[in-house]
């Protein structure tokens, strides 16, 4: 293995708003080396990638290419420095072919038409190059999703890329695009292109990693030769915190099954079944990508079920859009509230009441109604702002995420689903959100709570459901629920 460090971070400091994801960080990368970075949701994997890729500046720290001092303003610097990162979602134009893809804004031309023979030629040339029978006269939209990835690193080699970024690759991928992937990647290496891969999928590691770097809250915790590394020793440096970092909740008595799943397919979930008692919250755990806003979407009726039966209240209901799901008692608090959960540039009166209004026997608004409901949720949930006709956009996020739970409030639902309910505000707005749901518990209603903060899964969970690739895997109850059990059925993991 060649020594000579081609990439190097050196004190990396960088931090978002209430949020500090590294302090004095340091990684390094080696010429012609496979280094795989690996840590549970939320560790800091993305916001690192996002470094050398110019997404993210850091806040202090410093970057050595080839031993040289270099800076990374954007990602186009990042390019020209020689550096491609490959995201987990797509980023190629579906309606263009293979050759268009890779020379889009770099054409070859003979000075007044451009020269496609020479641009078929070369593509075809990169394409063998990585043993991949794709034509370049594909239509990159009718390629699967491991031909699309193959065609992402091909455009990465005609840039002349040194190292190549790749991040949560085979999310999607079939077993033998996953082969056909790793074995490109080791290609790659063997060219003396450097690779950092990003993955929970320990298996993957396991074949292609020369070395191995744990990063848990921001920390790099450890650092693996593949001689070294073990499943258990992974899995145990990815967990592993503070005791006081998990939130202590009352608990609550449990009632009757209120909501049942069985069988569940549709919007990549290959299958689901669960139940959901009064007063139970029901934790859905998984690494990005498992499958856990795709089942939350189809539940609420915004995706479209294939198979499979959802029962309310020992009820069959044939949920097949928001609408059905809020007139059958549920709601969705989104994962994204400024994308999908509220109308910023509006005032929370005009936020709370809209989904209350499916229930009126008016198809008109009563403003003063609208107002005297707002006003008791502001009460209710204790929100920060002036007035009702306060701009939502300028709430902070803990008092956002307060509006949108107020919206659902008012409809008096039994069934919530909460999709990644505190991400993005501080400490005191989570336990507040915390007392909050259990108070809905206390009344007997039931709560889905998908979470990729583990002390949150764990402190708030009377069962765990665990997806991964699109299906439900495994069942926690409450006595087995721990950090390490719910990682190593997340990742697939066979330690006993």
């Amino acid at each position: 293995m060649p020594e000579h460090l081609i990439l190097e971070m050196k004190n990396i400091c960088k931090a978002f708003p209430g949020v500090k994801v590294f302090d004095c960080f340091g990684f390094d990368l080696r010429e012609g080396e496979i280094h795989c970075v690996v840590g549970e949701n939320g560790a800091g994997k993305s916001t690192l990638i996002k470094m050398f890729s110019g997404a993210h500046t850091p806040d202090d720290g410093d970057i050595y290419l080839d031993g040289e001092l270099v800076k990374i303003p954007d990602p186009r610097s990042a390019m020209q420095l020689g550096i491609q990162t490959i995201y987990q979602e797509h980023t190629l134009f579906p309606f263009l072919s293979v050759m268009e893809n890779l020379y889009a804004g770099n054409e070859i031309s003979n000075g007044v038409t451009l020269n496609r023979r020479e641009m078929i030629k070369k593509t075809s040339g990169i394409l063998e190059d990585l043993h991949s029978n794709i034509d370049p006269l594909d239509i990159v939209g009718q390629l699967g999703s491991g031909d699309q990835k193959t065609v992402e690193i091909a455009r990465g080699l005609l840039q002349e890329s040194r190292i190549v970024i790749l991040d949560e690759p085979t999310s999607s991928f079939s077993q033998t695009e996953i082969d056909h992937l790793l074995s490109i990647i080791k290609k790659l290496s063997e060219d003396g292109i450097s690779i950092i891969y990003i993955s929970h999928h320990l298996e993957e590691v396991f074949k292609i990693a020369d070395r191995v770097t744990v990063i848990r809250d921001g920390i790099k915790i450890n650092t693996y030769g593949s001689e070294d590394i073990t499943e258990q020793k992974l899995i145990n440096d990815m967990v592993g915190r503070d005791v006081s970092l998990f939130y202590k909740r009352d608990k609550v008595p449990i009632g009757d099954v209120l909501f049942e799943v069985k069988d569940l397919k549709g919007n990549g979930v290959k299958n689901a079944s669960f139940s959901v008692r009064r007063g139970e919250l029901v934790g859905i755990a998984g690494m990005v990508g498992s499958g856990r806003t795709e089942l939350a979407q189809i539940l609420f009726g915004a995706r479209k079920v294939d198979s499979g039966e959802i029962i309310i209240g020992g009820k069959k209901v044939n949920i097949k859009t928001p609408l059905s799901a809020i007139t059958n008692n549920m709601c969705y608090i989104t994962e994204d509230r400024q994308e999908t959960g509220l109308f910023l540039q509006h005032s929370l009166d005009k936020n709370i009441p809209i989904a209350s209004y499916t229930q009126t026997t008016t198809p008109f608004a009563i403003p003063g109604e609208d107002i005297r409901l707002t006003q008791k949720y502001i009460d209710l949930l204790k929100i920060i702002t002036p007035s009702v006709f306060q701009q939502v956009m300028f709430l902070s996020g803990g008092n956002q995420q307060k509006v949108v739970l107020g919206k659902w409030f008012a409809t008096d639902a039994d069934i919530f689903i909460f999709d990644e309910p505190t991400r993005g505000i501080d400490v005191g707005s989570k336990e507040e959100i915390y007392r909050i749901t259990v108070d809905l518990l206390r009344q007997e209603k039931a709560v889905i709570m998908i979470s990729s903060d583990m002390p949150e899964l764990i402190a708030m969970s009377d069962k765990v459901m665990v997806m991964r690739n699109g299906s439900m895997v495994e069942e926690i109850t409450k006595d087995q629920i721990s950090e390490e059990n719910i990682l190593k059925h997340s990742i697939g993991g066979s330690i006993k």
